[in-house]
């Protein structure tokens, strides 16, 4: 028994297990703090699985078995299974639209009886990640080419967009965080700087109006036209290049950013985009909103209460904190969502700046973990597989703690290992627990 036992803890890196007990243990410690209600018996409200505490709690002794049973399977497993997993993802997202129950205007969550749910986007995260690995893994795939890199995009991009199907807009963005994984094996960089610079084109067109943008555009064009015009001889197709670039950048503000905002979106995720950035969106513009109810007059009103609440309770707790058990904000409820998304507003009233600055770093050294296990793997499906482990966790944390400060619109990220919720926690637990495995066997090479 005892070999037996050495021989499963061989290999395994126990600074990450330590490292994810004690960011679970925080998260219980967290929702206990916004719920807990004075005169009560903690003991027994832990016990009772009434509270979202002791729900939690569950969870975590539920994630702990799954976590065992990762560590005692083969790792050949993960690679052999990876497109048959991918697949059943899929397929449990397309299900959704059929057995779905809708939960705060998202049909993603199937129910599992007892007040349990199931969301497929989050789990099929893990599942994205090992078909990831998997296909770029392989032998006769170069990933230098551009087919391949197609391919690999496909397999990110397919979850993501049954997620925004499914009105998922944050869990849909989470599957972008690929790209690093992807970029780390060779993607090329210029797809990430026209990614960027779209981002930051519509940022612009948000913030600055459309003409003065437009004639913005044009001198900077012109500036361009004017620094360059003695290499036009040797490269014709430069200007070209530049004028197509210009003609793309001004159909993109005048046109497609109005048309993306005001038939896409929902009219209050163009609220909460725009609020993010001081500005007021006019809901009657929104084409969608006035399809659902067209004898509503669409109000015309920001969506900012919910990071104005968040603000408050974060800023209340000053350098130190107002201390365990004596947030006023968050125990009060002024917080929605407080103990999902906005989880990390308690963190901020109970322990100040310098609990939530001693809990970013927890994070970060978590994530550097991650990737020195990531650079440690001879195989490459485990590096690609850790890569991906760490830029979800990133992307989540990023955005979830950008989203209650108001730096990010509101879209419904959970904060890892943190946040309240099964299916969060799960994967986040399998997501660990399986690079745990690969990095135990990286001596082998998996394909």
């Amino acid at each position: 028994m005892n070999n037996k036992s050495n021989k499963v803890a061989q290999g395994v890196d126990f600074t990450m297990i330590w490292l994810y007990a004690i960011m679970v243990s925080i998260g219980i410690l967290c929702i206990f703090m916004v719920e807990y209600r004075t005169g009560t018996n903690w003991v027994q409200s832990f016990l009772s699985g009434k509270t979202n505490y002791s729900k939690q709690l569950i969870f975590s002794g539920i994630c702990a078995i799954v976590a065992i049973f990762i560590l005692l399977t083969d790792s050949k497993l993960f690679t052999a299974f990876a497109n048959l997993l991918y697949a059943f993802g899929i397929v449990l997202m397309l299900a959704t639209f059929v057995l779905g129950k809708n939960i705060n205007g998202s049909k993603s969550w199937i129910p599992l009886g007892g007040g349990f749910n199931l969301q497929p986007a989050e789990v099929c995260k893990i599942f994205t990640a090992l078909a990831l690995a998997k296909f770029i893994s392989r032998q006769e795939v170069d990933f230098s080419k551009l087919r391949s890199q197609i391919i690999a995009s496909i397999i990110a991009a397919a979850p993501a967009m049954l997620s925004i199907l499914q009105h998922e807009m944050g869990l849909a963005l989470v599957y972008s965080s690929f790209l690093v994984a992807m970029y780390r094996e060779g993607l090329p960089g210029q797809i990430l700087v026209i990614g960027s610079s779209f981002a930051v084109l519509v940022i612009a067109t948000l913030v600055v109006e459309p003409n003065l943008l437009a004639i913005i555009l044009t001198v900077i064009a012109a500036v361009l036209i004017f620094l360059l015009r003695k290499q036009f001889r040797r490269n014709k197709g430069l200007l070209t290049i530049i004028i197509g670039t210009w003609l793309l950048c001004v159909g993109i503000q005048r046109f497609v950013v109005p048309y993306i905002f005001n038939n896409v979106f929902e009219c209050y995720q163009s609220t909460r985009i725009y609020s993010m950035v001081g500005k007021e969106y006019d809901c009657s513009l929104n084409k969608k909103s006035a399809r659902k109810n067209p004898n509503e007059k669409a109000a015309h009103k920001p969506d900012d209460y919910n990071v104005r609440q968040s603000k408050i309770a974060i800023g209340s707790g000053g350098l130190l904190g107002r201390g365990f058990l004596k947030g006023t904000q968050t125990r009060g409820k002024y917080v929605p969502e407080q103990h999902t998304d906005f989880i990390f507003t308690s963190l901020g009233e109970a322990f100040g700046f310098t609990g939530c600055l001693v809990f970013l770093l927890l994070y970060l050294f978590m994530l550097f973990r991650i990737i020195k296990i990531a650079e440690r793997q001879r195989s490459t499906f485990s590096r690609v597989y850790a890569y991906s482990v760490a830029s979800i966790i990133f992307f989540h944390i990023a955005v979830n703690v950008s989203m209650t400060i108001g730096l990010f619109p509101i879209v419904g990220i959970p904060l890892p290992l943190i946040s309240y919720g099964g299916s969060s926690l799960l994967t986040f637990t399998v997501l660990i627990f399986i690079l745990l495995r690969l990095d135990a066997d990286r001596q082998m090479v998996l394909r």
